[in-house]
């Protein structure tokens, strides 16, 4: 007899499913989706315990499922921004902690371009305990070193990508970080919808379609079959920043 937890499961996964197959349901949300982030700057609507995080909800609590699920001993982020993911991991890491998990778990953050006035702020939060920055290019030899020490003997180690979106800079990321995450778990690359974008809602960015995080990930794809695109997941968010850049490790 199938219990109540079980048909639940099934029930969500059906729904999934369903909305996968859903061509138009993914095209109106790519839709609404690029109107919303083109016209009116919609990721910046929103802040993690007071820190501006500059991400769709949908993919925030994606995250959030994926480091629960995964228990990460260390999360490594490249883009730090206003600081908002990096309060975000810590707090989720913070929760862990407190629920059985990893109790000295951190998330380092690192930018080409910390502004002072966001570090104090960061340094400032009752989260920072977690979190380490460091200041340098993502794809520098002594800033990946750094990191490869950060990531030594851990057991999980979690990825997201989110600095410059170039395909080079990407590819050079993947690289570098895909390599740290554990089995199980995931490298997620953020903004791989600039290659559904229309090039007149890029503006002068140096990424646009063609050259994008997505080109990147399938680049890199090609050469580690380790990694898979997690279609579940595109499916389930319908709305998200990273379609294909759920990456999971096997």
């Amino acid at each position: 007899m199938t219990d109540d937890n079980e048909q639940f499961h099934n029930e969500v996964e059906r729904n999934i499913q369903s909305a996968g197959n859903d061509a138009s349901l993914k095209a109106d949300s790519l839709a609404w989706m690029l109107k919303a982030g083109g016209e009116h700057r919609y990721s910046y609507n929103f802040s993690w315990l007071g820190r501006p995080i500059i991400q769709y909800p949908q993919d925030i609590l994606a995250m959030q499922e994926l480091v629960w699920n995964i228990q990460p001993d260390l999360i490594i982020e490249t883009g730090i921004a206003r600081g908002g993911s990096l309060i975000f991991f810590a707090s989720m890491l913070e929760l862990n902690a407190a629920c059985g998990g990893p109790a000295d778990a951190r998330v380092v953050g690192i930018d080409i371009d910390i502004r002072e006035h966001n570090r104090q702020a960061i340094e400032a939060h009752p989260m920072a305990k977690r979190v380490t920055m460091i200041s340098g290019s993502s794809i520098a030899a002594e800033v990946i070193e750094q990191v490869k020490q950060l990531a030594a003997g851990k057991a999980r180690v979690l990825v997201s990508l989110d600095s410059n979106h170039t395909h080079a800079h990407v590819l050079a990321e993947l690289e570098a970080y895909a390599p740290l995450v554990t089995a199980g778990s995931y490298c997620v690359v953020f903004d791989t919808v600039i290659e559904d974008t229309p090039p007149e809602l890029v503006g002068d960015r140096p990424w646009a379609p063609g050259n994008s995080p997505k080109t990147a990930v399938f680049e890199y794809l090609k050469q580690h079959p380790e990694f898979q695109v997690d279609g579940r997941m595109d499916s389930k968010l319908l709305i998200s920043v990273a379609p294909q850049g759920y990456l999971k490790r096997s």
